[in-house]
């Protein structure tokens, strides 16, 4: 390898150590920075060239460190890191805190009213069901007629939730009705991830659980359990400062003259509001997990445990991508 730089920086992984939080919220502090949406094709497309070619031995003269870490991280913000694939814009790690901002101040604001609660869980279940499919592990597609039962019924589940407790709370205090949205999302969440991830129900596949063993399409449908609910729960914790800390902030402002005088800044503030708290609360619930997760081999099904033990006696652990 000729250039200036060492041959031997893995830009396989995030440059910062994945095995712990600080480290993966480094990590996710910069895919998640909005300003990637800013860039051109042409620089996405040079970032991309830069990896690759840094991948087979070959390096522009000039290159930096830094210069071909931060190639590196343009390349992840717009490519899926197993199929190599550009992803849609809306669905883009770079784009949840814009997009989810501007969807949950609204939804947080217009909360009151059947068509509005209608509206905007739509709106959101149509941004997460993007989203979600966008950043799938593994190389899993979904036909059209899977895709369509996720959207529906996420959709169906997010809407009944909130008109069910918004008829719950219509006798309560004003700040319990607030809430109401977020246990939607959270509802949605349920469903939504599961289903637009449903191949991963039937199992992540041997090639996915270990990139070194590639011989065999068998499944671990303990492997996707484990995925599929640790991005549950990031999700919903995502959600969760952003929904429940402006309620009270808003619940207060709402009563003095300001908002009495100017009742069309109470959106504009709640998008404020949800968005400074998702600026911190995207990258930290992004990194409560490890991204390359890890399964004992004993927690494996019984006939899959056979296999690998009969194959490679010495593996104690596999690993798989359990997807964002």
């Amino acid at each position: 390898m000729s250039g200036e730089l060492p041959p031997n920086i893995n830009i396989q992984e995030p440059r910062w150590d994945q095995s712990t939080f600080v480290g993966r919220a480094s990590h996710f502090f910069t895919v998640t920075d909005p300003r990637n949406l800013l860039l051109t094709n042409q620089q996405l497309e040079d970032a991309r060239k830069t990896v690759h070619d840094y991948r087979q031995g070959v390096v522009p003269p000039g290159l930096t460190e830094n210069e071909l870490w931060r190639a590196k991280y343009i390349y992840d913000s717009a490519f899926h890191p197993d199929t190599g694939e550009k992803m849609v814009l809306i669905g883009r790690m770079s784009a949840q805190v814009p997009m989810n901002m501007t969807i949950t101040g609204c939804m947080m604001t217009f909360y009151r009213t059947t068509p509005a609660v209608l509206f905007w869980q739509w709106i959101n279940q149509s941004f997460n069901a993007v989203v979600n499919y966008t950043n799938r592990s593994g190389d899993a597609p979904l036909t059209v007629s899977e895709l369509g039962t996720a959207y529906v019924s996420a959709t169906t589940g997010a809407v009944a939730t909130a008109l069910g407790l918004n008829a719950l709370t219509k006798h309560v205090s004003p700040l319990i009705g607030r809430f109401v949205p977020f246990a939607a999302v959270a509802a949605a969440n349920c469903i939504n991830i599961p289903l637009m991830r449903q191949r991963l129900v039937m199992g992540i596949s041997r090639n996915d659980l270990c990139l070194q063993y590639r011989q065999s399409s068998d499944y671990s449908a303990q492997a996707a359990q484990q995925a599929i609910a640790q991005v549950v729960v990031s999700r919903i914790l995502m959600a969760a400062p952003g929904m429940a800390i402006p309620p009270f902030i808003m619940n207060t402002l709402e009563k003095k003259a300001f908002l009495k005088r100017f009742p069309w800044m109470s959106a504009p503030i709640q998008v404020g509001l949800v968005g400074f708290c998702l600026v911190f609360a995207t990258p930290l619930c992004c990194a409560l997990f490890p991204q390359k997760s890890s399964m004992s081999v004993t927690s494996l099904e019984p006939e899959l445990q056979a296999k690998l033990r009969e194959s490679h006696p010495e593996l104690r652990h596999v690993y798989f991508n359990k997807g964002l």
